[in-house]
């Protein structure tokens, strides 16, 4: 199972890269429209972002799956309308409460969308099954545009298998109606965090989300790694520097958190203003704004050892295997896509209000940037990228209910990674 971070952010109900993809397992073979510099094909926009084929054709209507957040829907339902007002295509878009199982489901069974949204992360597990096609020679769009991160991540098997519109990870967030000063060490940010926490009165210093995704930062911050896409994948969750890695999220920061370390009790506390920090994403932010909660993001501070590492994602739109059969929809799907992925309003309008990172470059290369995607943008540059290997799909779920363990007290972090380790190996 891949890390279904949005449908775990759905479970509140009202909440929601700039380095190399070296963890991913991209190809450079020139397949599928070629390398870099042509596997857009002829690398036409026309100035509104919309494909320079849009015109040709009969017109079509295509599906579009994703899964967001309340607040990030209504943005989503906007763009499409525009899109269905603008063009001759139509989208109908449709949110999916499990986009994942849904996919595995109806794609088989030639149900299934035209695109779909997720990070990229699930391109080596759905191309490998089938779900997913190759569209590189069938696109207007000169992937120039977007900045190189966001290509490699849009390609498996040197196949270009979906367009990028924006960047993601966590980083830390501080409520400035609590805190005076912005922390500017890991050191300072636990002290603060200790300062301010006082559960008796329903406040706490930290509210964090305890998941291999959330953690990752830390996890990773003394040279571990979860996992290594090579030849011969390899898996670093038992190693110590991993260990370590828990070892810290356990003695520094659990003592001032929630006692559940699930999703919607962290991020309640920090929403409804009941802690100091937060960690969480830039799907976070509409609900923060909506509480009127005085905010200010934060790239990740310094540590007197080691240096946090999060895992970063981008934002796919996903040719989903309905579009191997051609034909006006399919037309419909890769219009839209091309047209969302690099029309500039948008793409800074979702930078504006819900902290996207962009990967077009014309926006993400300016300077006008808010100072919240731009505390994002650094963490992202901290980073490393989700591997997109299928195995990695087998790690995310046993490390997950290892951190649980190890936050509730029921094992040490050696153990219950240890623990984790052999379940993974014995499903690969």
């Amino acid at each position: 199972m891949t890390m279904d971070r949005r449908t775990l952010i759905k479970q509140l109900g009202g909440i929601g890269a700039a380095t190399a993809i070296a963890g991913c397992s991209v190809q450079e073979d020139g397949g599928d429209g070629g390398g870099d510099g042509g596997d857009g094909g002829s690398g036409g926009t026309d100035s509104d972002g919309s494909s320079g084929t849009e015109s040709q054709g009969p017109a079509g209507t295509a599906t579009a799956w994703y899964s967001l957040s309340e607040s990030e829907l209504a943005t989503r339902q906007d763009i499409i309308k525009e899109f269905n007002e603008q063009k001759r295509h139509t989208i109908e878009g449709a949110d999916i409460s499990d986009l994942q199982q849904k996919t595995s489901s109806a794609i088989p069974a030639g149900e299934g969308p035209q695109i779909f949204d997720w990070a990229h992360d699930w391109a080596g597990n759905t191309y490998e099954q089938g779900f997913i096609v190759g569209q590189g020679d069938q696109l207007s769009v000169d992937m120039n545009v977007y900045t190189e991160t966001a290509r490699q991540a849009a390609k498996y098997d040197g196949k270009v298998i979906g367009l990028p519109y924006g960047a993601e990870t966590v980083t830390p967030i501080v409520n400035t109606d609590i805190v005076d000063s912005v922390p500017s060490s890991v050191d300072e940010m636990i002290s603060t965090i200790e300062k301010h926490h006082d559960p008796d009165n329903g406040q706490y210093g930290l509210s964090y989300p305890i998941n291999s995704y959330f953690t990752s930062g830390w996890l990773q911050a003394f040279g571990g790694y979860f996992f290594k896409a090579d030849s011969d994948p390899q898996l670093g969750i038992a190693e110590d520097e991993f260990v370590r890695g828990l070892e810290f999220i356990v003695e520094n920061f659990k003592p001032y958190m929630p006692k559940d370390p699930k999703y919607s009790p962290q991020a309640a506390a920090f929403n409804e203003g009941n802690a100091a920090i937060t960690i969480n994403g830039p799907w976070s932010l509409a609900a923060l704004n909506g509480n009127d909660l005085n905010y200010e993001v934060i790239p990740f501070p310094e540590m007197s050892e080691g240096t946090p590492n999060p895992y970063t994602g981008i934002q796919l739109w996903y040719f989903a295997k309905a579009m191997e059969s051609g034909g006006p929809s399919a037309a419909a799907a890769r219009t839209f896509a091309e047209w969302y992925t690099t029309n500039e309003d948008h793409i800074r309008s979702l930078a504006e209000n819900q902290g996207s990172i962009p990967v077009l470059k014309s926006v993400a290369q300016g300077d006008d940037l808010p100072a919240t995607v731009q505390a994002f943008s650094s963490s992202v540059d901290m980073g490393t990228p989700m591997p997109a290997h299928p195995k990695m799909d087998d790690v995310w779920g046993p490390v997950d209910s290892a951190l649980v363990k190890a936050f509730n007290g029921d094992a040490t972090p050696e153990q219950a990674l240890t623990t984790a380790a052999k379940d993974i190996r014995s499903n690969w």
